[in-house]
This record gives C-alpha cells, structure tokens and sequence, in this order.
C-alpha cells in the first residue's frame, strides 16, 4: 500500500508493517480468511469522496488492501501510520484501521488502534470497549532486519468466534 502500481514515488507518512493471525476460539489459524483494511492516510483523510476532512489527499496512497491468510492463519500489509483527523468538533479519532475479515462462518467488522496514542484515551469508540481495550490494540514489536529501520512493526492477531 506504500507504492502504487504506475507511481514513482511513495505514500508520505511513516511506514508501517502490520502482521498477525486470524484464530478461531480454540486458538487454531483460520486458512484463507480475507482480510480487508481501510484507513486514513498519514494527514488524516480517507480517498474517499465523501470525506469532508480538509486535510491534504495523497496520489500515492490508494488507502485500502486485502490479503489472504495462508495456511496458519497469517496475513502481512505494509502500509503508512494514519493520521488523526477531526469526527466533529469535539472529536478527533486516533490513528486506527478499519478491518473486514471473512472468515469459514462468519464476517467481523472492526477497528485496530495503535499502542500508546493519546488521542485513544479521549476516543469515544475505545473508550466504549472498556477492559476489550486490549482486544483491538496492536502490539508493538522490534523490527526485524529484513524491514526499513525507520519503520514501524505492529502484531495483532484477530479471534473469530465461529472461525
């Protein structure tokens, strides 16, 4: 989602690596779920047309990526930090993804915020989720060798209740 096919250069913002699993209850990998994401781009705004958020689009981010999962389960986007940007006057959303997941048996809608984000504690849609707070936050992990030093490593693994 960093480089789009035709462009020469790359989405602005931070490079993110986001990694994980797709689980029933039991803990076992669920093969070929799709996973969808959507999100904002590193200013705030979504390429959608129906954004009204003033902030700046960028050419070079399309803003959405699906993935297959493999056979244990795992799935792997690389994509920029989103920006913040403004709900209503007296709500800013914290940088987050929006999930699809299709799953054998059921569809899952949901949000992965980022660890650490000061905004997290004064988002309505977080702070609703109470003690399931730690459910929809990634963690963070060290980066790897093989990936950009300047980038950031994100885990989150998904539980789908009937796989």
């Amino acid at each position: 989602m960093t480089i789009l096919a035709g462009k020469k250069e790359r989405a602005e913002g931070k490079i993110v690596h986001l990694t994980g699993r797709v689980l029933n209850p039991k803990g076992e990998p669920v093969s070929g779920a799709k996973v969808e994401i959507w999100q904002a781009n590193t200013h705030g705004r979504y390429a959608h047309p129906h954004d009204r958020n003033t902030a700046p689009l960028d050419s070079n981010f399309q803003g959405f990526g699906v993935q297959t999962t493999d056979k244990e389960g795992r799935y792997r986007f690389k994509t920029i930090k989103p920006g913040a940007y403004p709900n209503d006057p007296s709500w800013v959303r914290p940088p987050h993804i929006h999930f699809d997941i299709k799953g054998n048996s059921e569809n899952l809608v949901t949000q992965m915020f980022f660890p650490n984000e000061p905004l997290n504690e004064k988002d309505y849609i977080y702070q609703a989720l109470g003690s399931g707070k730690e459910i929809v936050t990634a963690k963070s992990q060290t980066l790897t060798k093989d990936l950009e030093t300047d980038s950031l490593l994100f885990i989150w693994d998904i539980v789908l209740a009937k796989g």
